[in-house]
């Protein structure tokens, strides 16, 4: 099908009426004008941000699982932005949640709940509420409760769950109290370079009608959710499928990758804009378009630029989105959320390619995932180890079969050459196996959020049953990966044998699929008839018994020589617009308090004279400014602080400085602000 072809299918299926879905699953609500708000029905929207950025120096990152990867300072500011939709005549809400980090674990998903019901009592619920992430590789590691990822990030950081989770309650209560009567318009388009299949050997596997439903082996579509009040845009929420490793595991900077980056271009260019750029079925899809192994790449060879470049075309397809999207068709708005056991799920012939029941297995991670996705690293921790490496033997007895392999087979994951049984380990399993679907309903538009990193055709068959379930444009239905925890990849059971990457980290076995499509599928036809089953027990909170492998800082001292703030190089008295100026300031350890919220002093920021005092120009979320904390000298007490700005080509003419903040801890524990500034710098 042509590109012109595709988008003209695309739009029509976003604005055509969905009339044959079940009136009972929107509270029967109808409007004379779809998608206005009124007294008797429409909607009510609110949007809203909360800084989520945690410690930024001296603690392991999440994304890559490299225990090398200790962050040592700041790109830009991770943000959580949330999004209210409210059916106003059946009062039936959802509370969509983009957060800019690499995963959301049962920690967020759980202490998030249990503060919302303490702040709205019954308005956010299990079934209302979606946290999702755009898996940034470039996060804060250690929030999570899972043995597995936090010692894959070097321990436990509290200092930085909890900043993540001040950040999302704080873009919750923003929206909540900006909710009003609004519109929600829907529009779609394509994009076909931002994106390439990492996995073509299990890509290959599938059957032909998966296979030609993606011509160029890449999910294309791009979907765009608009939010408007009284004609204003106060939210846009923009789905496509790419990963957040355009910066690779040789960045030690903390940071929002290429979904962050996009959704700065938007909010740049409109005052008080809120735009996520949301994760859909990207288990497959990398932005490093040159798929060179342990060398990614592409557009460029530099990551920072493919940052930036990835950004903007998915900035660019998501406006062309939006410039054509419409108001709903239908009003209304529907959830649903189930906790599954995915350790034990009993899986019926409906949902397996062969038609015989199977089940799934305890969480094992395969060796293969062990190797690492080689498109998006630079290094692997097991070098010895390599993608396709499977049990060999039970492919010989008959594991890569279309027959059900033998139960003994099943139970070790067949093919799978099995590495760390997660949900075996002592004391408790090393990941959570009791994680939730979702599905999630807003007029013509329909997500199935999973806790996992699902490949575009695993993705595809899901959308397919639920599209049919509620009567649907497939077009119109979207997989919500990386959602409401996370339990790594979901496969198909044919691209499974090939254990590349993604089937290695498949942890619950080849049939995993087939469980989420089972599960999916009632949960739409239930929702199709207006009804909604119980959630079921949410898991056990797991704060206690955590490990920290780093260490609290130690009590700060100055540079040999020099004092607190001090300024320890040269300061360029000018300096010409599109050049970098670097300054660096004797400082503390960053991760001494945790400097979040917006409106505040962050960790440094380029001011400007106005003639009759200092403004700030450039903040530490700008796309100008970086910082960068080092040990100077091999010391383990001091620290050098380097703040970097490229003058924008833009700047304004007129005198300039550097002020860097920071805070002292003494050997009793008591923290001390500390600033430092540098001269004038005289911009022409």
């Amino acid at each position: 099908m042509s590109e012109i072809s595709r988008r003209s299918l695309l739009h029509a299926a976003a604005i055509g009426a969905t009339a044959t879905a079940a009136g009972a699953a929107f509270g029967g609500v109808s409007t004379a004008r779809p998608g206005q708000a009124n007294a008797a029905g429409g909607y009510l929207v609110g949007a809203g941000k909360g800084d989520m950025t945690g410690a930024i120096a001296g603690q392991g990152m999440m994304g890559y699982s490299d225990a090398e990867q200790v962050a040592k300072g700041l790109i830009q500011r991770t943000w959580a932005r949330a999004f209210i939709i409210a059916d106003a005549g059946s009062g039936q809400r959802v509370l969509f949640i983009t957060a800019d980090i690499a995963c959301v674990f049962t920690s967020h998903h759980n202490r998030l709940l249990t503060e919302l019901a303490k702040r709205y009592g019954n308005t956010y619920t299990v079934h209302n509420v979606n946290i999702n992430a755009t898996h940034n590789h470039n996060s804060c590691g250690g929030t999570s409760w899972d043995y597995a990822y936090t010692l894959a990030a070097m321990g436990h950081r509290h200092n930085s769950f909890e900043a993540e989770l001040a950040g999302l309650l704080d873009a919750v209560d923003e929206a909540h109290r900006s909710l009003a009567p609004g519109t929600v318009e829907l529009g779609m388009d394509e994009l076909h370079d931002a994106s390439a299949n990492r996995s073509m050997p299990a890509f290959r596997l599938n059957p032909t009608d998966d296979r030609r439903h993606f011509p160029e082996h890449i999910d294309p579509q791009v979907t765009g959710l608009r939010l408007r009040q009284g004609g204003r845009t106060i939210g846009e929420i923009t789905w496509f499928a790419t990963h957040g490793t355009s910066l690779t595991d040789a960045n030690f900077q903390i940071g929002p990758d290429n979904k962050g980056y996009a959704s700065y271009l938007a909010e740049q260019r409109t005052d008080g804009l809120i735009a996520a750029h949301a994760q859909t079925n990207a288990g497959d899809m990398t932005p490093n378009l040159w798929l060179r192994k342990m060398n990614p790449g592409g557009p460029t060879a530099d990551h920072r630029t493919n940052r930036i470049l990835i950004g903007r075309r998915q900035d660019d397809a998501g406006q062309r989105a939006l410039r054509g999207a419409r108001p709903m068709s239908r009003t209304g708005v529907a959830t649903a959320t189930r906790y599954l056991n995915l350790n034990d799920v009993r899986i019926s012939g409906e949902y397996t390619p062969n038609g015989k029941a199977t089940r799934t297995a305890p969480a094992m991670m395969g060796m293969a995932a062990a190797a690492t996705s080689m498109e998006d690293n630079t290094r692997s921790q097991l070098a010895i180890l390599q993608e396709g490496m499977r049990n060999e033997l039970t492919m010989a007895l008959g594991a890569g079969a279309t027959p059900t392999p033998a139960p003994w087979m099943v139970a070790v994951q067949a093919p799978k050459a099995d590495l760390f049984p997660l949900g075996l380990l002592p004391p408790r399993s090393w990941i959570e196996e009791r994680l939730p679907i979702q599905l999630i309903r807003i007029g013509d538009l329909a997500l199935a959020a999973m806790p996992s990193e699902t490949t575009i055709v695993a993705g595809l068959r899901i959308r397919r049953l639920v599209a049919d379930a509620l009567g649907m444009p497939l077009e119109n239905v979207l997989l919500q990966g990386y959602a409401n925890g996370y339990s790594q990849y979901t496969v198909t059971p044919e691209e499974y044998v090939a254990q590349q990457y993604e089937g290695g980290e498949t942890l619950f076995g080849r049939w995993t699929l087939c469980a989420y499509m089972q599960e999916f599928h009632a949960m739409a036809k239930s929702m199709a008839r207006g009804a909604r089953k119980a959630a079921g027990p949410r898991p056990a909170d797991r704060d206690t018994l955590q490990p920290d492998l780093l260490g609290a800082p130690p009590a700060d001292t100055p540079m040999p020589g020099r004092r607190f703030g001090q300024v320890v190089s040269t300061v360029p008295a000018s300096a010409a617009s599109g050049t970098t100026v670097a300054v660096s300031f004797s400082g503390a350890h960053p991760a001494n308090r945790i400097r979040r919220g917006r409106g505040t002093k962050g960790y440094f920021a380029v001011e400007r004279f106005t003639g009759t005092g200092w403004t700030v120009a450039y903040d530490d979320d700008h796309e100008s400014t970086e910082m960068t904390w080092t040990r100077p000298g091999g010391s383990a007490t001091a620290s050098k602080v380097t703040v970097t700005w490229r003058v924008p080509r833009n700047a304004p003419a007129g005198d300039y400085r550097v002020r860097y903040y920071g805070d002292v801890k003494s050997p009793s524990g008591r923290l001390r602000e500390i600033i430092g500034t540098t001269g004038r710098i005289k911009v022409d």
